[in-house]
């Protein structure tokens, strides 16, 4: 796969719809051409515990952010046409079609690719699991700033240009 777009959301709680910040590597020809970080005023607007303790984000860090289609109105031609890439793209997919229900927006009918999924068909029992940061270790991508949305992206993008 040569041209696409790695994404990453990251949610406040629970709640698919609470995305509080996503990550976006554009990848045409092989080459990363764009990457897009932004914070989200998420819906519901509450922070959980367990979620703040993964990424770090907490209601202030996007009590002043832009709610999710202001950010996506800015976000969405940076990726026309281009198929997205998650790993474990049922979570960020989930999150996406979410985001646009709850805000009454037409669900363009974007095409995602699983990196956790072609990393058991490529590399099967040969790794201990296939969590982000071990298939990117695999791949040579030195994955330290583990669910930021942006570096979880940029993993996500290298490891698409590896095994995809």
């Amino acid at each position: 796969m040569k041209d696409f777009a790695a994404i990453d959301f990251e949610t406040a709680n629970r709640e698919p719809t609470s995305v509080c910040s996503v990550g976006i590597v554009v990848v045409r020809g092989g080459i990363v051409t764009e990457k897009l970080y932004r914070l989200i005023r998420p819906y519901p607007d509450t922070y959980e515990y367990w979620n703040i303790r993964v990424h770090g984000i907490r209601w202030a860090d996007t009590a002043g952010a832009p709610a999710f289609p202001v950010v996506w109105a800015e976000l969405a031609p940076h990726i026309e046409g281009l198929p997205l890439v998650a790993h474990n793209s049922p979570f960020d997919e989930g999150c996406l079609r979410a985001a646009f229900r709850h805000y009454g927006m037409t669900y363009p009918g974007y095409t995602f690719h699983c990196t956790c999924r072609a990393s058991r068909r490529v590399f099967g029992k040969s790794l201990p699991n296939h969590q982000l940061q071990t298939v990117a270790a695999r791949c040579g991508f030195d994955l330290t700033q583990h669910h930021h949305a942006l570096a979880d992206a940029e993993a996500c993008a290298w490891i698409a240009r590896e095994i995809l």
